[in-house]
């Protein structure tokens, strides 16, 4: 892959653990010193975070770091952000602006050559065909451009690659050799690491690098996994507890399932892990205590939640106070996403007892909970209802620190409860429920909430879907709150998203007469409970109801032939 070499891909492939991060992490420092005329960005996917886990974010990925290095590249971006400024960066053509920015920045004449990396393909969870796709037309257009990318040995990867005009791949189990001697390498360090933090002699030291370098089987997880268990250790016990842990990553997975079923917190740990199994994205400990139920006092005690945390064996960490699996096999082990491993099956039963459909429930009737609990009018108590996003500061506390997660994700957890296959929860959409009591009592300060997150469109899209999950109930007073509710938020969306309180004032103004949230505001007990402001009179230039216009598109510079509008809206 060396400059003036024909190779143009190299795919770095292996099983969980065998240290595919840690290869792509020392090419780059290697070439960061010997080729330091050269261009390098790179891109680590990560499964569990949809902020890095779709085709999009990559491209982002890749085109920032590439224009930190050469700061003239940003004309490219300029050149869609100008006319459009961050709209063109969020709809549905994001993917074709962001991969024609990527192209014109990689054919400039300041690039003389460029190495982009990938880490982890499996883990690009949104549009990874696309992404495969663009990867193979690049690298057989351009031979200035050097793609180095890392995945497991998915067929669906393999096939999409083997179409690259001059590619090359790198097997680490074809190359265990090699592997081994690097894995030998790491345990030398890590063990030195731990002798002197435990104070091991040399006889002890001595009998935990052998028994590490004799049950590695390759694997740096493993090894990792091992140190840190040691690390807990006390130093006169250690040659005792060394010979309890299994080779291999699953069965050193079924050990540690194994301790915390036999732990006085088994069933908290159990709730812990289904959640952190569950939801979309690592949540925060402040998010993690409104979506379990802790022991009492525990919520506040940033300590305490850290040492709960620290009891589900080491299947997850903690960085920058979110929770994290420690890595993606680890979420594979409980999630069942092997369904012929009887000790990812074992795993699974016993994290999703009462079944998955309970935990999904779970979390979203405790987001509907803490939302009604937490969320007001001017939560962030901004008082002006002119004041931008971008002047917003985040009050310390932050008010919405608990539910952020909620306040995006409710209705993804109701979604996949309710299903055209699965009626068994259609009864939380019946009317007079909580759904309903929500989108008539909260959903301004829910909106509200959703700009200073932002994340309005997310919350479109959402009660869209909510919309979807009515089909069958053509009738109910529920279906005409939340066809209101998504009319209402796709109207104003755009000035709420620039300026959070003015759903308080500029929506409720311009809002039809007979729109729910307009009568909504007229029954509040006091003035001080109404989202209407006192002095707002509506007047006969307002619409009695919605009009069939249900959304204005901005953005393009000349006229427009055709639309078309992608799934998500």
């Amino acid at each position: 892959m060396a400059h003036g070499d024909d190779q143009r891909l190299l795919w770095i492939k292996g099983n969980p653990g065998k240290g595919k991060t840690m290869l792509l992490c020392g090419i780059i420092d290697e070439l960061e010193v010997s080729t330091p005329t050269s261009l390098l960005s790179f891109f680590f996917c990560q499964a569990t975070d949809p902020r890095i886990n779709s085709a999009t974010a990559v491209l982002r990925g890749l085109i920032y770091i590439l224009i930190k290095q050469q700061p003239a590249l940003i004309s490219y971006v300029r050149q869609h952000y100008d006319p459009a400024g961050e709209r063109g960066f969020e709809d549905p053509n994001t993917w074709v602006v962001l991969r024609e920015i990527l192209t014109n920045i990689l054919k400039d004449p300041v690039v003389r050559i460029a190495y982009l990396f990938i880490d982890a393909l499996d883990e690009c969870v949104t549009d990874l065909p696309q992404l495969l796709k663009l990867i193979v037309e690049m690298s057989s257009t351009s031979f200035l451009v050097k793609w180095i990318v890392s995945s497991r040995n998915w067929t669906q990867i393999e096939e999409e690659l083997e179409m690259a005009a001059q590619n090359a791949r790198l097997s680490l189990e074809l190359n265990a050799k090699s592997v081994t001697a690097a894995v030998n390498a790491y345990i030398y360090h890590k063990v030195d690491d731990l002798s002197r933090r435990k104070k091991y002699d040399t006889a002890t030291k001595s009998e935990v690098q052998n028994y590490l370098s004799s049950n590695a089987n390759g694997t740096f997880l493993w090894v990792a996994l091992v140190c840190k268990a040691l690390t807990d250790v006390p130093k006169w016990h250690t040659k005792g507890k060394l010979k309890t842990f299994p080779p291999g990553l699953d069965s050193l997975y079924r050990q540690m399932m194994g301790q915390i079923q036999n732990s006085e917190d088994a069933d908290l740990c159990r709730d812990i892990l289904a959640v952190a199994a569950t939801v979309r994205r690592p949540i925060s400990l402040d998010e993690i205590t409104s979506l379990v139920r802790m022991p009492d006092g525990i919520s506040d005690d940033r300590r305490s939640l850290e040492e709960i945390i620290s009891l589900c064996g080491s299947f997850l960490t903690i960085r920058k106070q979110t929770v994290y699996f420690i890595h993606q096999s680890a979420k594979d082990f409980l999630s069942g996403e092997v369904s012929n491993n009887n000790n990812y099956q074992d795993a699974f039963k016993w994290v999703f007892h009462a079944g998955k459909e309970k935990v999904n429930h779970d979390i979203f009737s405790k987001s509907l909970h803490v939302m009604f609990t937490a969320l007001r009018r001017d939560i962030y108590g901004l008082k002006a209802p002119g004041i931008s996003i971008n002047q917003v500061s985040m009050p310390n506390p932050d008010p919405l620190a608990s539910v952020r997660y909620s306040c995006i994700y409710w209705i993804d957890h109701l979604c996949d409860l309710i299903s055209s296959t699965n009626s068994t929860w259609v009864h939380l959409l019946q009317d007079n429920g909580d759904v309903q009591k929500f989108l008539t009592t909260k959903y301004l300060y829910w909106l509200e909430a959703l700009s200073l997150l932002g994340a309005l469109s997310n919350g479109i899209n959402a009660v869209r879907q909510l919309q979807g999950l009515q089909g069958s109930n053509n009738d109910g007073q529920l279906k005409v709150i939340i066809q209101d509710a998504h009319r209402f938020a796709q109207s104003y969306g755009q000035i709420i998203q620039r300026a959070p309180l003015q759903v308080y004032l500029s929506a409720l103004v311009f809002a039809p007469i007979g729109s729910l949230f307009i009568v909504a505001s007229h029954v509040f007990k006091s003035s001080a409970e109404s989202p209407k402001p006192g002095w707002l009179v509506t007047g006969s230039v307002v619409e009695m109801q919605w009009n069939a216009c249900t959304q204005t598109l901005e953005g393009h510079r000349s006229s427009v032939g055709s639309v078309a509008f992608s799934p998500d809206g």
